[in-house]
């Protein structure tokens, strides 16, 4: 089933375009992200799609809803983990959420039970009596969480999820967010600028560039699109676009991409290429000072479709 469905969904502010004709799919119990930088359109575009704002034009359901005709029934088949907290840091975790849960209408055994099982997905369930204020940015991060996943939403949106926190509190919350995925089977779409997040994460991801869709698939697809094989080699700044001309006209050179004193190849099988990458080099007066070879990042795929030279 498509529990996330957009046809050219545009916003526009003024004469600004935020979100230019997106037009993508994500599947039940699926984990699907929007990579890009900032201004790129991925909060934006989860606005229109959790009903926080109306789209321009085009359309999109959730879980089966239309977001503008039908949002009453999509805002109750959904949760959202905006990027800036919205925690009451005068209560307790346990308070917090039960606040939460009374605003659903749940009642008072529910509550309880909704509200413990929350706190034990994200770990915070010997923490839940203290108050919010004395958490860490982690801690309050894991209880935005367990506060969406009061209601057990079919579909978990999840805006910068990990903006601002440790690099060992960033992993603690991808792997809470791949538990419950895997757990309740909630489909998550989550925004974020932290390429390795995405291809930690993601099933699928869509890179997004001044509001539109550049290129989409598995992180595996992905990296695939810019090679199998990446050569990387050392030459001096006077010589970089005379040999990125020579190695264009290889036919068994892909693609080409450099920077002020490195040129990237992209070639099928680059290991076995190498000594002839070193002939033609010599051959042509080019003198390499490093050569090395790896297989291609999500980086490099993103660096490539962002339209930006890696520097290596």
């Amino acid at each position: 089933m498509k529990m996330i469905r957009a046809e050219d969904l545009t916003k526009m502010f003024g004469h600004f375009v935020a979100v230019d004709h997106l037009s993508f799919t994500v599947e039940e119990g699926e984990i699907f992200g929007f990579l890009g930088p900032n201004g790129a359109g991925k909060t934006t575009t989860m606005m229109l799609l959790a009903t926080g704002l109306n789209p321009t034009s085009g359309d999109a359901a959730v879980c089966g809803y239309d977001i503008v005709r039908e949002r009453d029934e999509v805002r109750k088949n959904i949760a959202v983990v905006f990027e800036e907290l919205s925690l009451d840091t005068n209560l307790t975790a346990r308070e917090n959420l039960d606040f939460h849960a009374r605003m659903y209408h749940l009642d008072k055994e529910s509550r309880r039970s909704k509200v413990a099982e929350a706190l034990s997905l994200v770990g915070l369930r010997n923490k839940q009596d203290v108050l919010v204020r004395s958490y860490s940015g982690g801690m309050k991060r894991r209880l935005e969480i367990a506060r969406a996943m009061l209601i057990s939403p079919k579909v978990l949106f999840l805006d910068e999820p990990t903006l601002g926190v440790d690099v060992q509190t960033r992993r603690l919350l991808w792997n809470y967010t791949k538990r419950l995925n895997k757990e309740s089977g909630t489909t998550v779409l989550l925004t974020t600028h932290y390429i390795e997040e995405a291809d930690y994460l993601c099933d699928r991801l869509a890179i997004l560039e001044r509001g539109k869709i550049v290129v989409a698939g598995s992180p595996e697809e992905l990296r695939g699109t810019v090679g199998d094989s990446l050569v990387i080699l050392k030459l001096s700044r006077g010589i970089i676009e005379n040999a990125a001309a020579l190695f264009r006209s290889v036919p068994w050179v892909s693609r080409v991409e450099f920077s002020d004193s490195s040129l990237q190849l992209s070639v099928p099988h680059g290991q076995s290429r190498i000594p002839e990458i070193v002939k033609l080099a010599k051959g042509h007066g080019f003198s390499i000072s490093s050569i090395r070879q790896r297989r291609p990042s999500l980086e490099d795929a993103f660096l490539h479709y962002s339209k930006k030279k890696r520097i290596t």
